[in-house]
């Protein structure tokens, strides 16, 4: 294993793009980012990625699809039942809950191969203030490199490779 970054950066043309470099050390990356480009004041369902300086926290993965990535992170198996609750006023919103969930949620394990690796990001963590942006991941990219709803992606093989030099004081500067 390397040794660890303390910081992997996002680089955009524009506040608005949808695309950018993610430099890891002196790597470079192609990423997506959010939709609608990044924003300092992320609000719920906007598709901006947030700007600032987020810690990398939990790595999870699909088992059923791949082989645990390495990294200083510890990688932990996704579940069926692993959700991330996106409700405005729900005591859990931005959390991992266990789905079936009562209220409006994301299901971790996708069908679209998004997910397959994922990080949390500490994104409004604390304090959590409700509706500022839930969900806020680093995790795999569209094949066609389009955008994200808010967070920062970029291919399996990409990822691979740059979690090999992350962990737990690894943060992301968009």
């Amino acid at each position: 294993m390397t040794s660890t970054l303390k910081s992997l950066h996002v680089h955009a043309i524009s506040m608005r793009a949808t695309r950018g470099i993610l430099k890891v050390g002196q790597l470079q990356f192609p990423c997506s980012m959010g939709r609608t480009g990044r924003k300092y004041i992320k609000r719920e369902g906007d598709g901006a990625s947030p700007k600032g300086q987020w810690q990398m926290r939990r790595l999870f993965y699909r088992a059923d699809r791949i082989m645990p990535p390495q990294s200083s992170l510890t990688p932990l198996v996704m579940r069926a039942h692993d959700g991330w609750c996106e409700t405005v006023g729900d005591r859990n919103y931005n959390r991992l809950v266990r789905i079936p969930y009562e209220t409006s949620h994301e299901t971790m394990q996708r069908q679209d191969r998004l997910y397959d690796v994922v990080v949390e990001l500490s994104h409004n963590e604390r304090p959590r203030i409700q509706g500022h942006g839930s969900a806020v991941f680093f995790h795999l990219r569209q094949p066609d490199g389009g955008p994200t709803a808010g967070c920062i992606a970029v291919s399996l093989k990409d990822m691979r490779t740059i979690l090999r030099y992350c962990g737990r004081k690894t943060k992301i500067v968009i």
